[in-house]
């Protein structure tokens, strides 16, 4: 069972990782936006996959308040972003 979470905990890392690439690199402010949702996504994804791990039920609550404030930023942000240009 603990090479699972190796394994799962690997690929988050990788994950992370090409996310904040993006982020870094994006050629445009929707790029960005994506790969910033991405990262949220994968924070979400290893609290999880702690939670799993460590048995602990008290994590959910965190992931509940991540999910929702990652679904108001996702919303919010496009609504106020300035058009990029060329």
């Amino acid at each position: 069972m603990t090479v699972t979470f190796i394994v799962a905990g690997a690929f988050l890392v990788a994950a992370a990782a090409l996310c904040v690439y993006r982020l870094l690199r994006g050629p445009s402010t929707l790029d960005r936006l994506v790969a910033l949702e991405m990262v949220a996504s994968v924070c979400l994804s290893a609290l999880g996959a702690w939670a799993a791990f460590s048995q602990d039920s008290g994590v959910l609550a965190a992931l509940v308040a991540l999910a929702l404030l990652g679904f108001i930023g996702s919303i919010s942000v496009p609504r106020f972003r300035v058009r990029d240009r060329r």
